[in-house]
């Protein structure tokens, strides 16, 4: 049994394992290391061992990216806020699980000995000084949310983003920047330049003949930045709700809606 388990971790990573980044190897690495379990955040700790970033960064991607692979092919599985290795794996014995973190420590050395600094590129291309005043001025403008998804400041920690990326000739100026929660950022990374400022100020956009746009404030029953809630007049069933987004179709009235 024990000798079955080595071997299937073994050809995973030799053979079976697909690298788009270091991930993988690192996070099993850690959960061989530390007796087949590790927080989130001992595994975002080992990938700061190749790139010194924000935790919570690599935190997100922990999630995101290897513990879901892995999780798949049923090697890992979540335990709460931490990861182990599933069920199968638990009686591999301590030489091991060196072994298998040895072949991980080999995989990484042949991943970035082909790449080099390339996979850290795109965390350098947004490097930079943003003043603490600056930084404050953006995000008080944002009213403290993130301008992609909405979440407020209390919730998920802000980054101030370039809308045109530095390495497209972005700059420092106060128009081109923008407050992004850090996940928002992390997936936006230098790809486009959508400017979500402009989005969410469109939710101000109101056509003089909207009915939902004047409606009284007695039929609302609930309502948020984004939305608001009425009972239908025309009720099919009890309590018959109706969820109107306060952002308007573009070049598209709702009168008649």
């Amino acid at each position: 049994m024990k000798k079955t388990a080595f071997s299937e971790l073994k050809t995973f990573i030799t053979e079976k394992m697909r690298m788009s980044h270091i991930y993988q190897p690192v996070m099993l690495r850690v959960l061989f290391q530390r007796g087949g379990r590790a927080s989130r955040e001992d595994i975002a700790k080992a990938f700061l061992e190749h790139d010194r970033s924000q935790i919570d960064y690599y935190a997100a991607i922990v999630g995101n990216m290897p513990g879901r692979v892995l999780t798949s092919h049923g090697i890992v599985e979540r335990d709460g806020h931490d990861y182990r290795l599933t069920e199968k794996f638990s009686d591999l014995t301590a030489q091991e699980k060196q072994a298998l973190s040895d072949l991980c420590d080999a995989r990484l050395a042949n991943y970035l000995g082909d790449r080099g600094q390339a996979p850290w590129q795109h965390r350098k291309k947004s490097l930079g000084y943003i003043s603490g005043s600056l930084r404050y001025d953006i995000i008080q403008k944002a009213s403290g949310r993130c301008e992609a998804c909405g979440i407020s400041v209390k919730d998920r920690a802000l980054e101030i983003d370039h809308i045109v990326p530095r390495n497209k000739g972005g700059t420092d100026d106060r128009s081109n920047l923008q407050a992004l929660c850090y996940l928002c950022n992390a997936q936006k990374r230098d790809r486009d330049d959508t400017d979500y400022a402009a989005v969410q100020t469109s939710y101000d956009d109101r056509d003089k003949d909207c009915v939902f746009c004047h409606l009284p404030t007695t039929r609302i029953i609930d309502q948020n930045e984004l939305a608001i809630a009425i009972l239908d007049m025309y009720a099919v069933t009890a309590c018959h709700t109706l969820i109107i987004p306060r952002r308007q179709p573009v070049g598209r009235s709702m009168a008649r809606s």
